[in-house]
């Protein structure tokens, strides 16, 4: 009885190709359909009955060349010979892959998502100008006491805090003659923390310099500490500011020893950190 219905050639994009006539020598042969030469999508396409027996994971497609990588003999005999289209290897419709469809470490966010990311779990979406976290941070100290009267720059016994286990983020702040150059732009928070030792009812500290081009400089922030006793008193003072670097080459900072007062000591170490400075980059500009 004839077979009643379409044929598979008529079924929406499966193709039936001509069959093959194997020589007994060859390992590979041209596909064809209706005697033209026809390129398959791939060999994963590909459908063959070779003696009744359907063959797949053993030939390869290149072009319109399919080759079994060794002879068929000559006996035997190709079926049929089907090619499966995008019309058959289904493509989902819009909104019906799940999420359990998609396997763990499939996706790659580095090269195959676009636009605004959410932050997983139900966070809040992230949206643009996304500033980087901290990427710098050094941290300095006065090496020496510093005896003064009045106001004075620190420009010696400076040094990056080197004890044991002190660690700093990127490649730190630079420094020459106690002015201070930043690694790179951004919004940075300097502090100043001020070991003071007061001769008598005085006041000293660290204040902090800013210059925007590497010349002029202004104060913008103080660390000092006051003196109740009749001498002889530590105390610390602290300040900090947080600045906007755009220009590496002239914003700048420098410490000045402040002292009102006669002969107040700035307490300096260089194995413990008592007068000293931090430097922080919080973000992006």
């Amino acid at each position: 009885m004839a077979y009643i219905g379409r044929g598979l050639d008529k079924i929406s994009n499966v193709e039936k190709l001509d069959n093959l006539t194997f020589d007994g020598s060859s390992t590979s042969y041209s596909l064809l359909k209706g005697g033209v030469s026809f390129t398959p999508s791939s060999a994963n396409n590909i459908l063959l009955s070779i003696d009744g027996v359907v063959q797949a994971g053993n030939f390869t497609v290149s072009g319109s060349t399919i080759d079994f990588g060794t002879a068929v003999s000559a006996s035997s005999t190709c079926d049929f010979i089907l090619h499966y289209g995008v019309g058959v290897i289904t493509t989902p419709s819009d909104g019906s892959v799940t999420g359990a469809k998609i396997a763990s470490s499939a996706v790659d966010l580095t090269s195959k998502v676009t636009g605004t990311l959410p932050v997983a779990n139900g966070g809040t979406n992230l949206t643009s100008g996304f500033a980087n976290g901290i990427t710098q941070t050094d941290q300095w100290r006065l090496t020496a006491d510093f005896s003064t009267t009045g106001d004075n720059f620190l420009t010696t016994n400076l040094e990056r805090v080197d004890i044991n286990s002190f660690g700093y983020i990127g490649t730190g702040m630079t420094e020459s003659s106690g002015v201070f150059t930043f690694p790179s732009t951004g919004i940075w928070k300097i502090e100043a923390i001020a070991a003071c030792a007061l001769n008598s009812q005085d006041t000293m500290g660290v204040t902090i310099h800013f210059t925007t081009n590497n010349s002029t400089y202004n104060t913008v922030a103080q660390s000092l500490h006051g003196g109740a006793a009749a001498g002889g008193e530590l105390g610390m003072g602290y300040g900090s500011v947080m600045l906007d670097i755009t220009d590496t080459a002239n914003f700048k900072v420098k410490f000045q020893a402040q002292s009102i007062g006669t002969s107040n000591v700035l307490a300096g170490n260089t194995n413990q950190s008592y007068t000293h400075f931090n430097f922080i980059r919080l973000g992006d500009t």
